[in-house]
């Protein structure tokens, strides 16, 4: 009998100090950069990937107050041109009627897109301070300052797995055998919560659309 609660004990502060050490671990992950914590960060981030990683995107600080979505079209070897396929509505529209279980699949679209207008926040603030100061030959036609060469790749990344994901999306287009895919984003502004239920007005919609390069079918494969 004396075993046995020996074993208990020692059974339950074992699992009491490894339970402890874990959120200790979780809690210094979210302490204030600290020299101790810039030594040691990589080994606990080690431990908390991928289960145990503690960041704040279950949350949203900043809702979409907007409709975007993903067209698609493809060239065929013809040379003709389909019309666009709509994307991103199909797989919207199958979580909003599944909301215990929704697809998730739609975020193959969202995260993408969001990558697209992602810019990095510092260079941002950087470039609004000193915008007087850039040369001519920095900006590209509209005015705009010129991406740097890793925020560049990682939309043009965005750009070709949009254009990837919409060929799985019409498998029958050109006979199942097109040259070219071709993506369009668009984002229509939605109007105010307060006003959600006053009528629309005719021409009143603002929407954004942008076309990316045709991407090649034969090397999206």
């Amino acid at each position: 009998m004396t075993s046995h609660l020996v074993i208990r004990r020692v059974v339950l502060l074992g699992g009491t100090t490894l339970l402890g050490l874990h959120f200790a671990l979780a809690s210094f992950s979210q302490a204030p950069a600290t020299p101790l914590k810039v030594r040691h960060f990589d080994k606990v981030k080690g431990y908390l990937n991928p289960y145990f990683l503690q960041n704040w995107m279950l949350f949203a600080p900043d809702p979409l107050a907007d409709d975007r979505g993903v067209l698609a079209r493809a060239q065929c070897r013809d040379g003709s041109v389909t019309d666009y396929h709509d994307v991103t509505t199909p797989y919207v529209r199958a979580a909003q009627e599944s909301r215990f279980f929704p697809s998730r699949m739609s975020r193959l679209v969202s995260a993408p897109m969001q990558s697209i207008n992602a810019t990095d926040p510092l260079l941002d603030r950087l470039r609004e301070k000193h915008k007087d100061d850039i040369a001519k030959d920095q900006k590209d036609a509209k005015g705009k300052v010129r991406l740097m060469p890793e925020e560049q790749k990682a939309q043009d990344n965005a750009v070709r797995f949009l254009s990837r994901y919409s060929l799985t999306q019409m498998p029958d287009a050109c006979g199942g055998d097109p040259r070219r895919i071709q993506v369009r984003m668009y984002v229509r502004e939605l109007p105010p919560w307060s006003k959600r239920n006053a009528p629309a007005k005719a021409g009143k919609d603002t929407v954004q659309v942008q076309d990316f390069d045709w991407q090649k079918a034969d090397e999206l494969r």
